[in-house]
Order: C-alpha cells, then sequence, then structure tokens
C-alpha cells in the first residue's frame, strides 16, 4: 500500500500549497483561535494497516462527529423506536435552522441537525444523569477506535454553553410538542459534553472501521446498525452541503464545526480527515477537498 501512502503524503503537499483553509467556526470561543492553517488525514484499510499524512497525531475537537457515536448508541439502546421522534430525510437548510421543525411540528428531518442531535441525546439519556450517557458515548467511541486516550474537553464544553443559545431555543420548541422528555438544562449538557469529545485523524479512523464492514474491527454494534448510519451519513451528513459533497466525493460522511471528517468506503477503507477552517456550509473546507482528491484517486466513489 506504499501508493496510498505517497497518495495521501501529495494531498497533504497540495492542501497546504493551495493554502485554501476557510475560517474556524467563529461562535464557539474556544474553536475561533484555532489556526486554520492546518491538515491531517488518516486512513485505515481492509488488510488492518492505518497510513496517515500531515498532523494526524494532534487531538481536535470532532463537534458534529460526535452525532454518529450518539445515534449508534442510541440504536443500540431503544433501536428503531428512535425513528418515532426523528425522520431519515435531508434538511436542505443549516444545521441549526428552526425553520423545518416549526412547519413539520417539532419532528427533526434527521439526527444529524442539531435538533434531531438533541432528540437522539435525549433518548439517550432515558431519565438517567447525563455522566451515564456520556461515559457510554465515550465508552462506545474508546472501544470503536481501540484506544483510551480520548477524553471530553471541559473548556470547549462550556465554550459551548455560553454561546448555546439556538441550541437552548430548539431544545425548548422540541418540549412544546412533547419531543424532548428530560429537563432541558440535562439533555443540553449532554450534548455540549459529547460535541467537545477529542480526537486524532488516527483515532477516527480507526473508529470508523465497523461502518465500513472491515474485518477486525471491534464488533460494538450490529451490520444493521452500520448500514442505517452509512445511509444517513450519505444523504444528511453534511447539512445543506450533503448533496454538494455526494457530487464531489460520493462516499458517506459526516462533519463537525471542529472541521473534522469522518467518511466511510464500505468494504474498502475508513478515512478521516481534520482541517479546522470551514465552508459556507459550515464543513471543513480543506478537509472537503482533500476528501475529492482522495475518492478521485482511489476510485472509492460508490457511483
Amino acid at each position: 500500500m506504499h501508493d496510498l501512502q505517497d497518495m495521501l503524503l501529495r494531498i497533504s503537499d497540495q492542501i497546504y500549497r493551495e493554502a485554501d483553509w476557510g475560517q474556524p467556526a467563529q461562535y464557539i470561543p474556544e474553536l475561533a483561535s484555532v489556526d486554520p492553517a492546518q491538515f491531517a488525514i488518516s486512513v485505515c484499510t481492509a488488510d488492518g494497516q492505518t497510513y496517515s499524512a500531515g498532523l494526524a497525531e494532534k487531538s481536535f475537537s470532532i463537534q458534529s462527529v460526535s452525532k454518529v457515536f450518539a445515534l449508534i448508541a442510541t440504536l443500540g439502546r431503544i433501536g428503531d423506536q428512535l425513528w418515532s421522534r426523528v425522520g431519515r430525510e435531508p434538511s436542505g437548510t443549516s444545521f441549526d435552522s428552526i425553520v423545518l421543525l416549526e412547519s413539520e411540528k417539532g419532528h427533526p428531518r434527521n439526527p444529524f441537525v442539531n435538533a434531531g442531535a438533541l432528540v437522539t441525546t435525549d433518548a439517550l439519556l432515558s431519565g438517567r444523569e447525563p455522566k451515564f450517557a456520556l461515559a457510554e458515548i465515550l465508552g462506545l467511541v474508546r472501544a470503536m477506535s481501540e484506544s483510551d486516550d480520548i477524553h471530553i474537553n471541559s473548556d470547549v464544553a462550556k465554550s459551548e454553553e455560553v454561546t448555546g443559545s439556538r441550541n437552548r431555543a430548539l431544545a425548548h420548541y422540541l418540549i412544546s410538542y412533547d419531543n424532548l422528555l428530560n429537563p432541558p438544562e440535562l439533555t443540553l449538557g449532554t450534548y455540549f459534553h459529547q460535541c467537545a469529545i477529542e480526537m486524532t485523524t488516527i483515532q477516527l479512523a480507526k473508529a470508523g472501521r465497523i461502518l465500513a464492514g472491515l474485518d477486525g474491527a471491534p464488533r460494538v454494534i450490529s451490520s444493521h446498525h452500520a448500514r442505517r448510519v452509512n445511509a444517513l451519513m450519505m444523504t444528511c451528513g453534511h447539512y445543506d452541503g450533503s448533496g454538494d459533497f455526494a457530487f464531489e466525493v460520493g462516499l458517506p460522511g459526516k462533519s463537525g464545526v471542529g472541521g473534522g471528517l469522518l467518511i466511510i468506503a464500505p468494504n474498502v477503507a475508513s478515512v478521516a480527515i481534520w482541517s479546522p477552517g470551514l465552508n459556507d456550509y459550515g464543513n471543513s473546507k480543506a478537509g472537503t477537498r482533500a476528501a475529492a482528491l482522495l475518492s478521485q484517486g482511489t476510485g472509492w466513489s460508490i457511483f
């Protein structure tokens, strides 16, 4: 697989030459000050090898990539009951929009927009203390990545609490339609801390192996749930930029405003990319460019 390693190095070199970074998320103070001119990429392949380029051992805030893990944990706990509270359709709106939530009577379009993620986290809480739900998510992430060195950054979580007015508005709107069952401060607090999980691209790529159906991945979720999560990542993983990502990259993926991307090439590889500057959709600008280069270079697009 020397060709793949060489390709990752070429992609990294091209990203740094182009220097088209975008701007980090400005509404979360702990993320706003991050240097955008950073890049990392890691790929785990079906033969069990991991290949990387750039800052692959540097931890970053996974933010909404955590919604994948929260969804997996919730499906494992309550199964298809979740779909009575959350839809499975693309939104075509920004991740924190309230427009569709109002017109569709408190039923979020999918688990990856913020309203849907709040309902998913609320379902995972199930009347427990937040620390137990967070321990379940963190334990799942550690098991999937086979790494105990994964933690929640409390400073990032506090930063999100300070600037989380839109998420609070979404939570209270959900309550008005009886679609939030726990006290809002508990669901919101769990969600803010969940988003503040930090990982490296190596850890994140390893965590995606089971979604890619790779041999040797820890069997912590069912293949049924893995297929469902991949389908949602394909259609909804990049908010109102999901269609563009499918067009350019052609692989299931989930983004986060920390600049992370988890990308799945089914039965072939799991990919993690990080670059903290964002495009207009709130997805990593350089990371999306790198994903397109990787898909073109390998021919891994499912299309």
